[in-house]
């Protein structure tokens, strides 16, 4: 069992009443964590230790910045049996994926680390004799960044990197789910010596969630936030940020169309159709959700697809049981799975492979024959099964693409780049991929939604946006004539 702290400036202490919340493992009763339970009189001194630390890390040089941010990318990757583990135990993540995880995380602070010196600014044309204008660049105050448990050591590391990379104070604020893993981000920006206060962790019960995050984000010293996460939960986060002034940067739920057409190599299209419906059991914000493909090829497609997903096999990567797989996160999802496959087989859907199940091992499963006026087409699975919808046209498909409520990722494949190309610019979401699967992210790139997939950028240059103030500056170094 592991054990969790907050970090409130510079010091790993107990929350102020002594509370402490446990989680419990998806696949049995094993008590994973027990962590620190902050309230609204912690959020009082993560705040104030937050203030004292962004006065010093406002101040400091990019290139002190960047070292320290480097450093903490060596610590984390230092930390990969550990954080291995304690994704397994939190979450029932598969060893595979944990160690991405670190490796991904990593880079988020590398990436951080080079945009120090890259936050920069502008020379202003001014109308006024004698005077230089510039549009600078600076530090906006304390971050507030959200972390959800599915990709618990990337999101939380995109959390806080470029937010400190950019001179502010951060506050993590893990989940409820794996408090004991994404602590460890907050261990490695700490042990590589960054100032108290710089980086701050809070966790709290989940009766607590929302009176400890609407303290966080209601005190005017907190100047951004950001939240991955579900749609609903990001609605409130906006609204209360909203009420408050404050920018926020929402990445939230997605149901990721993967297109085929009929000159697509089957191959390649099924290994990437495959890796995005099921890698971490289908529990990442971009997974393939629903593959609309040509009915020409549907059955070649579907067979081989099926036959894919049954080499594939999930189980409690703690039991020694080989699998490429893990467990779900819990055993409500399969539960609320299982009655979406339900309705949709009696309104004519087919299970190929996989199927329902009470527990938190569940197969990958693929469903054919599903259509729009379905609950399996529309509403966000976030497990190991994805939906085979039929279509005649490219213009049906498209538009099949495009009916849903979220738009944050999706796929193309085609032989044709620039019929590809043609498609995937019609195709209403943030990201859009071209023969490679919905599943994929770089730290550097601009990563986010549309429509209920959110709004803002991470990456490079969109967080450099989010987390500085641009401000005007002039001096006069002429002399200056007044009309009075």
């Amino acid at each position: 069992m592991y054990q969790t702290q907050l970090l409130i400036a510079g010091e790993w202490t107990p929350a102020h009443a002594g509370n402490t919340f446990s989680r419990v493992s998806s696949t049995d009763d094993t008590v994973a964590s027990t962590s620190a339970a902050a309230t609204v009189k912690d959020i009082e001194r993560v705040i104030q230790g937050a203030t004292e630390g962004h006065k010093v890390w406002s101040k400091t040089g990019p290139g002190a910045r960047r070292a320290l941010l480097l450093k903490a990318a060596d610590l984390l990757e230092s930390y990969n049996h550990e954080c291995t583990e304690r994704m397994v135990a939190e979450i029932g993540a598969a060893r595979n994926w944990a160690q991405f995880n670190v490796k991904l995380g990593a880079n988020m602070l590398r990436e951080a680390g080079s945009a120090t010196s890259h936050i920069t600014g502008d020379v202003l044309p001014s109308d006024v004799p004698g005077s230089l204008a510039m549009g600078m660049r600076v530090p906006a105050g304390i971050s507030l960044g959200i972390a959800p448990w599915n990709a618990p050591i990337i999101l939380a590391a995109r959390a806080v990197a470029m937010p400190i990379a950019c001179g502010n104070a951060a506050i993590l604020k893990g989940s409820e789910i794996c408090p004991a893993t994404q602590m460890m981000v907050a261990k490695a920006l700490h042990e590589a010596g960054l100032p108290p206060g710089v980086i701050s962790y809070v966790t709290h019960a989940p009766e607590d969630a929302a009176d400890v995050v609407g303290a966080l984000i209601d005190d005017p010293a907190v100047r951004r936030v950001n939240f991955t996460g579900s749609t609903n939960v990001g609605r409130t986060i906006a609204e209360r940020a909203a009420r408050a002034l404050k920018p926020a940067l929402l990445e939230l739920g997605g149901k990721a169309p993967f297109v085929v057409l009929e000159d697509a190599d089957l191959n390649a299209a099924v290994a990437a159709a495959a890796f995005g419906a099921f890698m971490n059991q289908g529990q990442i914000c971009m997974s393939t959700e629903r593959i609309l493909v040509d009915a020409r090829i549907a059955d070649d497609f579907v067979g081989r697809l099926s036959k894919k997903a049954k080499t594939l096999k999930a189980a409690d990567p703690r039991s020694g049981e080989e699998a490429t797989l893990g467990a779900l996160v819990s055993a409500d999802t399969s539960v609320r799975i299982a009655g979406l496959m339900e309705q949709a087989v009696a309104a004519g859907a087919k299970v190929l492979t996989g199927g329902p199940s009470d527990t938190a091992i569940m197969q990958p499963t693929v469903v054919d024959h599903v259509t729009p006026d379905m609950a399996l087409f529309r509403e966000e699975t976030f497990g190991p099964i994805v939906a085979i919808t039929r279509f005649e046209t490219v213009a049906q498909a498209i538009e099949l693409a495009n009916d849903t409520q979220y738009g944050l990722t999706g796929s193309v494949f085609c032989k044709d780049a620039s019929r590809a190309l043609a498609i995937a610019q019609q195709i209403e979401s943030g990201i859009c991929h071209v023969n490679g699967p919905t599943v994929h992210d770089e730290a550097h790139m601009p990563f986010g939604g549309v429509k209920n997939s959110g709004y803002g950028r991470f990456g490079f240059r969109s967080s450099i946006e989010m987390f500085t103030e641009l401000r005007w500056v002039t001096m006069q170094y002429g002399p200056r004539h007044y009309p009075i």
